[in-house]
């Protein structure tokens, strides 16, 4: 018996962007048969991949460059296994140099496959031309914001905004109920630290974020908590890698919420997870670093956008301090961590303007799992 959908993910946020959507698509149609590919994040959902994935985990144009045939490897297996499964749809999620491949080769292979795009290129923000490489090769597009689509209009590709998926992702976490569990005293600092899960965001960021932690550690009092995914747990406890004395690593999903809530303060790898951390009304610093070529290209050619954290592109002004490329340097960070530590005002200014973001980014309306849902389903009914 073929599937209904298959959902393909080529990284560990992809995961939770297909886990959160599938479980919704499993409540309004329990009967709709589903497989998938992508990493051990889709376990939480029972499924398994039978495609591995894992060296996808890069981010940037050289970055990409170096890894071009095993991408072009695997978007043919990915390729191979969803005409053998025939399903009536395929959900892409993220993961554009990836997903675009899969998408281009299945309108060539299996044209009768409905191909749906779940959260799109930024073309706001660098290459529009993308939106009509898209629209070329997918049936249908499952975007974050209102303004993108303007940008796919002139090629008739259907649109559905479904908003932030990181605005809803987590319940409101219990700070109380975290420190009570760890027995952490009501007023004890907690530094948590949010490396990152690609391999390449380990590689360039997650030792910077780990030495600012050390240096932070050293002047404040302070418990270290590493939010970890499973998938980089091994490479983040490396001896490669030096964190405070008696850090935690803490990978239990189920508790993230209630971590995020407890944190006084976050050192966070740019990315989705700063919604989530904004989500929680917790204050951070974002840093992020990439190839040095790739960077100097992105900001002579493409990138059209000044800042990296969606929270300061919602307000157009930097509230969360940003530390990118050559300014993500350990003991910048560790400066600006401290001072925010140290100062209940300046935190409480940071979470301020974090509600004001979010309300921006469509805080109150429905979940952008429940919305994604229903509209694949709409479009295999």
């Amino acid at each position: 018996m073929s599937v209904d959908l298959i959902f393909v993910s080529a990284e560990a946020s992809g995961d939770e962007m297909s886990v959160d959507v599938i479980r919704e698509i499993r409540k309004h149609a329990p009967d709709c048969l589903i497989a998938a590919v992508g990493g051990d994040g889709l376990h939480d959902v029972g499924l398994t991949s039978p495609i591995d994935v894992s060296p996808l985990g890069v981010v940037g144009l050289i970055e990409g460059l170096k890894i071009y045939k095993e991408v072009i490897r695997i978007a043919d297996e990915t390729v191979a296994f969803i005409i053998d499964e025939n399903p009536r749809a395929v959900v892409l999620v993220d993961s554009w140099g990836f997903s675009i491949r899969v998408a281009q080769r299945l309108k060539k292979q299996a044209p009768h496959i409905k191909v749906i795009k779940l959260i799109g290129p930024q073309v706001w923000a660098t290459r529009p031309g993308r939106a009509k490489t898209l629209s070329d090769c997918v049936d249908h597009l499952l975007c974050i914001h209102a303004f993108e689509v303007p940008f796919y209009e002139p090629y008739n590709l259907p649109c559905t905004v479904i908003g932030n998926p990181a605005l809803h992702r987590l319940p409101k976490g219990n700070p109380q109920r975290f420190r009570q569990e760890e027995g952490l005293e009501p007023d004890e600092k907690v530094l948590l630290v949010l490396p990152g899960s690609r391999s390449s965001e380990i590689k360039k960021v997650a030792p910077e974020l780990a030495r600012a932690a050390c240096l932070t550690s050293e002047e404040c009092q302070v418990k270290t908590y590493v939010l970890v995914a499973h998938s980089a747990e091994a490479a983040l406890k490396s001896q490669e890698l030096i964190w405070p004395n008696n850090t935690i690593f803490f990978s239990d999903l189920e508790r993230k919420a209630d971590l995020m809530a407890a944190s006084t303060f976050a050192l966070a790898c740019s990315g989705t997870v700063t919604t989530e951390v904004a989500a929680q009304g917790t204050p951070m610093l974002v840093g992020y670093k990439m190839g040095w070529l790739t960077w100097t290209i992105a900001k002579a050619f493409l990138l059209k956008i000044q800042y990296a954290s969606l929270i300061n592109i919602a307000l157009d002004r930097e509230a969360i301090p940003e530390f990118l490329q050559g300014d993500l340097v350990a003991h910048d960070m560790a400066t600006c961590a401290r001072a925010y530590l140290e100062s209940e005002e300046q935190r409480g200014v940071q979470k301020r303007d974090l509600k004001k973001a979010l309300d921006k980014m469509g805080w109150d309306d429905a979940p952008a799992d429940e919305i994604a849902a229903k509209s694949i389903l709409d479009q295999i009914s």
